[in-house]
């Protein structure tokens, strides 16, 4: 499973944690709003973990590319310089899309 799903796994099920919470509230089941509370913060916690797996995954990318940019400039290779400075920009953006 890949990252993006198991992120929208964990929504899906904090989602469906939050409507079962509301269910038993309505019906005055106590054990139903439990459950479901219990599964909000299941899947709250997997999206969490998805998020920071990538923020980690964009970390290292960031710094590979930064490695790459100073390895192009260090021989006087301005084509692997570029493709660290966009592997690094790459890094960057993963990085902020999941905070």
């Amino acid at each position: 499973m890949s990252n993006a799903s198991k992120r929208a796994a964990g929504t899906a099920k904090e989602l469906q944690g939050k409507v079962e919470k509301t269910v038993g509230k309505l019906v005055g089941s106590e054990r139903l709003e439990a459950e479901g509370r219990a599964r909000e913060l299941t899947g709250r916690a997997e999206k969490e973990i998805a998020k920071g797996k990538a923020r980690v995954t964009g970390a290292v990318e960031e710094v590979a590319g930064r490695v790459q940019r100073a390895v192009g400039d260090l021989v006087d290779d301005p084509e692997t310089s570029a493709r660290g400075e966009l592997r690094k920009a790459k890094g960057k953006a993963r990085q902020l899309a999941n905070h």
